[in-house]
Formats: structure tokens, C-alpha cells, sequence
């Protein structure tokens, strides 16, 4: 089976650039959720944090 789809991938013209750009997609978007954590402020963190526990929170 894995013969098969392998053999017809390679058919087809321009496929190359797929996994390259899935890639560059996964990265990117660690990146920003690596960059959002390290700069959300903690008040934020503590309250998103309480949110399970407290039945009269507001925002």
C-alpha cells in the first residue's frame, strides 16, 4: 500500500514543496506559542488559572 501512494507522490510535478511548507507552518506556530507564553502577564495566567475553580468569576 505505502509502495503504491509512494510511486504516485512521485507522479506528480511540484510536490516537493509541500512538506516545506508544512514544516515552516509548524514551526511558526510554536514559535508564537513559545513568544505568547513567555510574554502573557502572570495576573492573566492566575486568573485563566482559577477559572475551573471559581463559579463567580467575570470578564
Amino acid at each position: 500500500m505505502l509502495k503504491f501512494v509512494k510511486n504516485h507522490l512521485e507522479t506528480i510535478t511540484g510536490i516537493e514543496i509541500y512538506p516545506l511548507i508544512s514544516l515552516v507552518i509548524f514551526f511558526s506556530f510554536f514559535v508564537a506559542l513559545f513568544w505568547w507564553v513567555f510574554t502573557a502577564k502572570k495576573d492573566y495566567i492566575n486568573r485563566v488559572s482559577r477559572i475551573p475553580l471559581d463559579e463567580n468569576i467575570k470578564f
